[in-house]
């Protein structure tokens, strides 16, 4: 079966988080699940050691950091993360090189008739989902191109997240906010409590100190496991100064590790991504103590060498597009805090769009009135459109949002309608901001690089 044909299937059995067919029901979340068809597949997991990554914010850039630094220092290193921005194969790499097409579409069908196999003996109650074969496929692939280690980005929550079968030889934490809330809980503490679920009894948790509720929940969590609790916080710099020529805030700066200067050159901007680099140079360090060979150099080159798009990513255009996947009101702040630091009489022109179940109401009031041409912004404007996903919030809701704010915002059919128009309000020398979705941000960077 060809690639194109696995990718179409894949597609068609629906989300977690929006079935297929509107009327089937939610489906429910059970580990038991995914490690039935592990067994079935002969325990792929098992082959290999495994990073754990989980949080709100943040765990992609730390997921994406540390493999490069783990490839960087010799070792063959996988990568799974979610979701993708333009291709699925994103999702499953290899020292930086996603799946190819027919290896996908070999392992696709492979677990395909496995699970077909086992609903019909009833060992499964029903087809496994998008994230779970996809977690399947990656688990597969890894175990037989026999790689060294793999940094693993968890889903949603954690507790009962599909990567969470293997045992981890490192647990990571990320910053943890409000999001997911109809699954993972309505307070910080409750959403961090999932997160923790993680944790291994004697394991390794590397996190930093965040929001009380979730260390709180966080602590609570560990204590009850007798694990290695590390703090990152050892590894976050002093402020760094915005570049002069974009005002976006490089990661530049210099850090002690073994008594050696470690000169850290990321291509991720934001001062939020100095978290990340922390987690992911903390988790190089343990490592070391774990008997990986990891020298500063590798560590550095790993940084230099990140790829991880769509994060704060500036694309050479005319006029120039900033992309961010900010996704939820946390990221909405720190895409805020970035903006703040742009030239303050260059035109801007945001492109934005969301999911309905996201908090389109709290993002809208945090990024809306920064492009309120009718206020201070003369020359901003807003532009909404719908993107392609059946979870997408509708263009009425997206206009009704900047309508509450009173704030003037054109409205887009598609996202291709909207960088079009993007480019004619924006001056040469202004600036497209585009974000709110991650489905968004894939398709703007496809059609702007396609147009580049």
């Amino acid at each position: 079966m060809s690639y194109a044909a696995a990718v179409d299937h894949l597609y068609a059995l629906g989300h977690e988080l929006h079935p297929a067919e509107p009327s089937a029901p939610r489906r429910k979340f059970d580990l038991a699940h995914m490690r039935v068809l592990a067994q079935a597949l002969a325990e792929p997991q098992r082959a290999f050691p495994s990073i754990l990554i989980a949080g709100t914010n943040g765990k992609g850039s730390t997921a994406a950091t540390l493999a490069s630094i783990l490839t960087a220092a010799g070792l063959r290193t996988a990568l799974y993360t979610s979701p993708h921005l333009m291709r699925v194969n994103e999702r499953i790499q290899i020292d930086g090189q996603p799946i190819s097409d027919d290896d996908f579409a070999r392992l696709y069908f492979r677990i395909d008739d496995t699970a077909q196999r086992l609903v019909r003996e009833d060992a499964l109650p029903h087809h496994p989902s998008f994230f779970e074969v996809l977690t399947a496929l990656g688990f597969l692939y890894f175990a037989e191109q026999k790689i060294d280690i793999a940094v693993l980005e968890v889903g949603m929550g954690g507790r009962l997240d599909a990567t969470n079968i293997v045992e981890p030889i490192l647990s990571i934490i990320t910053d943890i906010s409000l999001d997911h809330q109809e699954y993972l809980g309505h307070t910080i503490a409750e959403i961090a409590r999932e997160k923790a679920g993680i944790l291994r009894a004697g394991g390794t948790l590397i996190t930093l100190p965040q929001h009380p509720e979730a260390n709180q929940a966080i602590g609570e969590a560990a204590a009850t496991l007798d694990l290695r609790a590390i703090n990152a916080a050892l590894f976050i710099p002093p402020t760094t100064a915005p570049s002069a020529s974009e005002g976006l805030v490089p990661n530049r700066y210099t850090l002690t590790l073994d008594n050696e200067p470690l000169e850290v050159d990321s291509p991720l901007t934001g001062h939020h991504q100095q978290r990340n680099l922390a987690l992911a140079i903390a988790a190089a360090v343990e490592l070391r103590e774990k008997g990986y060979t990891i020298p500063n150099r590798a560590i550095e080159e790993g940084i230099r060498r990140t790829q991880w798009p769509g994060r704060l990513e500036l694309l050479a255009t005319t006029p120039r597009i900033l992309l961010d996947v900010a996704h939820n009101p946390a990221g909405a702040w720190t895409l805020r805090a970035a903006i703040a630091h742009l030239p303050e009489d260059r035109p801007r022109t945001l492109i934005f769009s969301c999911l309905r179940d996201k908090s389109l109401t709290e993002m809208a009031q945090i990024l809306f009135p920064l492009f309120d041409r009718s206020n201070y912004r003369p020359y901003d404007n807003i532009i909404l459109c719908p993107v392609n996903n059946p979870r997408a919030a509708t263009l009425e809701a997206l206009t009704e949002a900047a309508r509450a704010l009173d704030v003037p915002a054109h409205a887009a059919p598609d996202i291709a309608a909207a960088l079009d128009q993007a480019r004619d309000l924006t001056p040469p020398n202004g600036l497209i901001i585009a974000t709110g979705s991650v489905y968004l941000i894939g398709d703007i960077r496809s059609l702007a690089l396609t147009k580049a």
